[in-house]
């Protein structure tokens, strides 16, 4: 990792934890957010979702408060998916939010709500379009089968989409202050007809007017150009670090989705648990990576109850034990099974996904822990002496080097229990 990628996502490694929102005219059908190329839908077809959008419960304020509440600190939000939807008033397509129903823009009062609530602000943008007339029909198309279409618009000519995607970064990195995270979605060379990746987009002048607007900015891997700032494991829980060859240390941030789709999808019933989606953020941030977790808002504007209430969950564990995953990293001491080791420092976080029989054995930390406490409460968990202890307790069966923690047999009323321990020198 240089030092520029080094400097430019320090505050995203701190914070390890934010949010992502696939919002679109697809809430309108409810059925994810590629409901246009799963169905084979034309324009004309999806067209009536264009014509009834009026989310008129939006409310950016209640977002950013929902959000900040469970943890997030920053904001990564779709300013064009797949479909060519725009959620701001470009001046380079009739395509957008302000000729719909609602009429107005929704990314502005979007940035300014979450600005001033302290998030950092990202923009998902999509390399692919659908919608317009000069993107080629490719394996990803909505007619990708349709051979009378695609003869009829085989004279669709990329540059010119080249320049109107090239034309909307610049207003977004013009037209809304400072932005943080670009997120551009997706290339794909090589899989198949008409497949399409850095030629297509001309991803380096790309690459180079966003440097030259906005040179802080964190800019991912999905512009085919290398590991970029940031990689993005998506909708998978990584079994290691993740790397990229030739680019060791670029962040990583995995993305998730509460139930398996991006956009609304109102019969989806696949929803995570909340401990399962701490489980996730605690061993991303036990990898060294982040969590970028996913709502897909409603056409109405809302967040649904089954989301809110996972993210209130996820927030009432933060309010106790984020110092365990704020700030925090990896650690070069092997955790037992069941456990994810943390680290900020001198303190040593062991978040407990199982919960033992009164004793928990840390293998080579015997000798290099000052004092342990239950993050939750502060309550002292303390450490077996064998010298002292009960008869039988000789058959704990502990390598030298471990320290075996005491733990009382009722496991505490939180997700998941973190013991903090505070490590001596040595």
């Amino acid at each position: 990792m240089t030092d520029d990628v080094a400097a430019r996502t320090r505050w995203l490694v701190q914070e390890r934890f934010g949010l992502f929102v696939h919002w679109g005219i697809y809430a309108a059908a409810g059925r994810h957010e590629w409901v246009k190329s799963r169905e084979r839908l034309t324009d004309e077809q999806y067209q009536r979702y264009f014509d009834h959008f009026d989310p008129d419960l939006y409310d950016p304020a209640e977002w950013a408060e929902t959000a900040w509440a469970a943890g997030m600190r920053y904001i990564v939000v779709t300013t064009k998916h797949h479909d060519g939807f725009c959620l701001w008033d470009s001046a380079l397509t009739d395509y957008k939010v302000t000729n719909t129903p609602y009429g107005k823009d929704l990314l502005g009062p979007l940035v300014s709500a979450f600005r001033d609530r302290g998030f950092k602000i990202g923009f998902y943008h999509s390399l692919l379009d659908w919608h317009h007339p000069e993107f080629p029909v490719d394996l990803y198309h909505p007619q990708p089968d349709d051979a009378d279409f695609i003869a009829a618009h085989a004279d669709r000519d990329v540059s010119k989409y080249a320049d109107y995607l090239h034309g909307q970064v610049r207003e977004l990195l013009t037209n809304f202050g400072r932005i943080d995270v670009l997120w551009f979605d997706f290339s794909y060379p090589g899989r198949g007809f008409n497949a399409k990746g850095r030629d297509e987009w001309r991803s380096e002048q790309l690459l180079a007017m966003v440097r030259e607007l906005q040179p802080h900015i964190i800019v991912n891997n999905r512009l085919d150009l290398g590991a970029g700032d940031l990689l993005t494991p998506e909708q998978v829980q990584p079994a290691s670090a993740v790397t990229t060859a030739g680019a060791p240390g670029v962040p990583w941030e995995a993305c998730q989705t509460l139930n398996g789709s991006w956009g609304y999808d109102r019969d989806n019933l696949d929803w995570k648990s909340t401990d399962l989606l701490l489980r996730m953020l605690i061993d991303g941030v036990a990898k060294g990576g982040n969590l970028l977790l996913n709502v897909g808002p409603t056409a109405r504007g809302e967040f649904e109850p089954r989301a809110v209430e996972r993210l209130a969950g996820i927030g009432e564990w933060l309010r106790r034990h984020e110092r365990s995953i704020r700030g925090a990293g990896p650690s070069g001491f092997t955790a037992p099974p069941d456990c994810r080791y943390t680290q900020v420092g001198n303190r040593l976080y062991v978040h407990l996904f199982a919960w033992p029989m009164r004793h928990l054995r840390l293998p080579g930390l015997a000798g290099r822990v000052e004092y342990a406490q239950l993050l939750h409460d502060a309550s002292e968990v303390r450490p077996l002496v064998l010298d002292d202890a009960e008869p039988g307790h000789e058959y704990l069966g502990t390598p030298d080097g471990t320290l075996t923690l005491q733990l009382p047999v009722q496991r505490p009323d939180v997700a998941i229990p973190v013991i903090e321990l505070f490590l001596g020198e040595g």
